[in-house]
């Protein structure tokens, strides 16, 4: 066998010419530049990458042929010997092209190549035999093999030069393109991962919103509103939200946007039987759901759920691709924030209902306590009337009476510190000079003072003072603080009342030389029902309200309040501070501590009709009237009141609101509507002392609403001159 060193016939090498003449007008298409990569720059084309070119043949002078002819391609040449050697160097690099000798010993160049195809590095590698003879069968096995090209040896350097040159450039063109493909593929994930951080953005933008639309109310109708409107079109096309009843069924359903009348897709796809039976499915096992109607569109139901409770359930319609798995994890996550503000809601309204309902036994509850007080006190005054008592009932009389005054102010003070905290009591600010402040406050306290025999001292500023006040409520204010000095000082004891003013502050301490607090109680002084003495033989009784009371009312006017004491046993100073200014009236004497009972002569011409349901009430009533020298009628109901209002023609009507069958509102209606009755002065006597009953009785008709039990001196004042009073509560009503 020839061994490739001799002369290649011309013959043999025009039988082989077509590959060849096809490699070397592709070698002339890359020397001219036709082929070359779009996308190179221009650095890579002056400095293009070395590419391995592997010469197989076991003579070394071929090598060194080979070797001299590549060299001017400036490209890395790697020399193999024998088939072996080229396999171990195809393991370890990767090739432009392999030049395999045909006859080789051991080995030869068919078989070479039939075992670098078996490697998937090298499979597609491209092979160029070089032989000195070949014939077909030779060739066509070559070429079945995989070998791209024949060149007979001796070689020409020109066509071995062109043929490897365009062999390299396309492996470099391969790899440049495998370069450009992987930087595609990057720039493609990173374009997606881009995408996926700013829509994970987005969505944590979103349920960041959530939770701040979702918390801004408790209301349950604004809830549900803000659930539906976040869900569109965020989460669906339209949202369905449906609350259960206690059965298991549906108690509501809300929809957004609400299909029109005429749209019945829109309303099947919403409401539907198909989805109301996924949506009871939901809430009956809890679990979420993907509804697919068939025709492209779908929905997702999910539960909305607080603990293992079930509160309502969640649809949202639309497109069937639209829920997708980040879609879908979206909507579970508003759900649950959903879920959270339902729950918010709905133990907000349980909360308003209970208060509701506490505030409504509360009213009842003063009502009931405050009706067996009226004809206990009505008792007590007809008892003060008797001009001579023997010494023990004289003494049981004034207990009743301390004791039912103590009963009154705690309901009073309990009720109060109710609407406080609730925010329903509004005060009425009214110029108020501080002298008559102090006054009204000492005549109020005097009875409790005189009574352990405690004297009062009063100390006001040089200058007269005035504030901007609600009388009432601050006369309560020290009412209050004044009664808890003399509560908690002995017997016989000085208490001091002594105001300051400086730089529009008006400060007024009240001091007590009683059992002190202790430094650990102080800041809780103001707390609702504190009490420093909780043992079961505590001296001292009341419910804890009264400071809580004054605190709430000072700050209603812009003031502050504080406590202090030397330590138990030492007394103690409660300050209140209000905005005030100096007044341009002069100021006025000091108030007296005495309480004297107020007496009126009432005129001869007044006819009083009292209406009660409680009989004890009305019977004391109407012996302490007639006492006073009143013509009276009773009436126990309604029905009764109206025809004997219409038979007495009564000058004052004394009308309890809570009365049988027809409620005191709606007699007094009546008697407004009866000409007999119509002119008569109209006073509601009743526990109710509500604002909510106040109202009401001021659009009934009634000229004055006082809460048993009355003051009988008050009262007794207004009766002295009916239509006086009625004039003056009707000027004060235009005002």
């Amino acid at each position: 066998m020839h061994r490739g060193g001799g002369l290649g016939l011309p013959g043999q090498a025009g039988e082989h010419a077509g590959p060849a003449v096809g490699a070397a007008r592709l070698a002339a298409a890359v020397t001219t530049g036709a082929l070359v990569t779009s996308t190179a720059n221009p650095q890579q084309q002056e400095a293009p990458e070395k590419v391995n070119i592997l010469v197989v043949d076991d003579l070394p002078e071929k090598h060194v042929v080979f070797t001299t002819i590549l060299d001017e391609l400036d490209q890395n040449i790697v020399s193999a010997r024998s088939g072996q050697e080229a396999l171990k160097y195809i393991l370890e690099m990767e090739f432009a092209v392999i030049l395999l000798d045909v006859n080789m010993p051991d080995i030869d160049g068919l078989e070479t190549a039939s075992l670098i195809r078996q490697y998937k590095k090298s499979a597609q590698t491209p092979i160029v035999f070089i032989t000195a003879y070949v014939d077909d069968l030779q060739a066509r096995r070559g070429y079945a093999l995989g070998a791209v090209d024949y060149i007979p040896s001796p070689v020409v350097p020109e066509v071995l030069r062109s043929k490897v040159r365009v062999f390299c450039e396309l492996f470099r063109m391969n790899r440049q393109l495998q370069k450009q493909a992987q930087q595609r593929e990057e720039l493609a994930r990173s374009e997606a991962a881009r995408a996926a951080a700013e829509e994970a953005i987005h969505r944590a933008d979103y349920l960041a919103e959530a939770s701040q639309v979702l918390s801004r109310s408790l209301n349950l109708d604004d809830t549900v509103a803000a659930i539906l409107d976040l869900s569109v079109p965020m989460l669906g096309q339209r949202a369905v939200l449906g609350i259960p009843d206690k059965e298991g069924g549906v108690r509501r359903l809300e929809m957004h946007p609400a299909p029109k009348a005429d749209d019945h897709v829109a309303f099947d796809e919403a409401v539907g039987p198909d989805l109301r039976s996924v949506a009871d499915q939901v809430l009956r096992d809890k679990q979420f759901r993907l509804w697919r109607k068939g025709n492209g569109r779908a929905a997702a139901v999910c539960p909305l759920m607080a603990g293992d409770e079930i509160r309502g359930a969640l649809a949202l319609v639309g497109d069937e691709a639209f829920f997708d798995s980040p879609r879908t994890a979206l909507i579970r996550e508003f759900a649950s924030r959903a879920s959270i503000a339902m729950e918010n809601a709905r133990l907000y309204s349980a909360v308003q209902e209970a208060d509701r309902r506490k505030n409504e036994f509360l009213a009842m509850l003063a009502h009931e306590l405050r009706n067996p007080l009226a004809p206990i006190r009505n008792a007590v005054h007809i008892l003060a009337s008797a001009e001579e008592l023997p010494p023990k009932l004289g003494w049981a009389r004034d207990v009743i009476g301390r004791q039912a005054e103590h009963m009154a102010r705690l309901i009073d003070d309990l009720l109060d510190v109710s609407r406080i905290v609730q925010g329903k009591v509004a005060v009425k600010p009214e110029k108020l000079q501080l002298v008559s402040l102090i006054e009204r406050s000492v005549e109020a306290s005097s009875p409790r003072l005189g009574a352990r025999d405690q004297v009062l001292d009063v100390v006001l500023p040089r200058v007269p003072i005035e504030l901007d006040g609600d009388a009432v409520r601050l006369s309560q204010v020290l009412s209050n603080l004044i009664n808890n000095a003399c509560k908690f000082s002995p017997p016989g004891s000085r208490i001091a009342l002594e105001s300051s003013y400086r730089d529009g502050e008006l400060q007024i301490a009240v001091k007590d030389q009683g059992a002190g607090i202790a430094p650990e109680f102080l800041p809780h002084m103001f707390d609702l029902f504190a009490q420093a003495d909780q043992s079961l033989d505590r001296s001292q009784g009341g419910l804890g309200i009264g400071l809580t009371l004054v605190k709430h009312l000072v700050e209603l006017h812009g003031g502050r309040v504080w406590a202090t004491s030397e330590g138990l046993g030492k007394g103690a100073q409660v300050t209140i501070a209000l905005p005030a200014c100096v007044s341009t009236q002069p100021a006025g004497p000091l108030p007296s501590v005495t309480h004297r009972p107020v007496h009126v002569a009432p005129g001869a011409a007044a006819r009083i009709l009292v209406v009660d349901d409680l009989a004890a009430s009305a019977e004391t009533l109407l012996t302490l009237l007639e006492m006073e020298g009143f013509e009276v009628r009773m009436a126990h109901e309604g029905q009764d009141a109206l025809r004997i209002a219409r038979e007495f023609r009564p000058d004052v009507v004394l009308l309890d609101i809570g009365l049988p069958g027809m409620n005191g509102f709606e007699v007094a209606h009546g008697l407004r509507s009866q000409p007999e009755s119509q002119e008569a002065l109209l006073i509601a006597l009743t526990g109710y002392g509500e604002a909510e009953s106040r109202t009401r009785s001021a659009q009934a008709g009634f000229d004055f609403h006082m809460v048993k039990p009355a003051d009988v001196n008050l009262l007794l004042s207004m009766l002295a001159n009916p239509q006086e009073a009625r004039r003056n509560a009707t000027a004060t009503t235009a005002a």
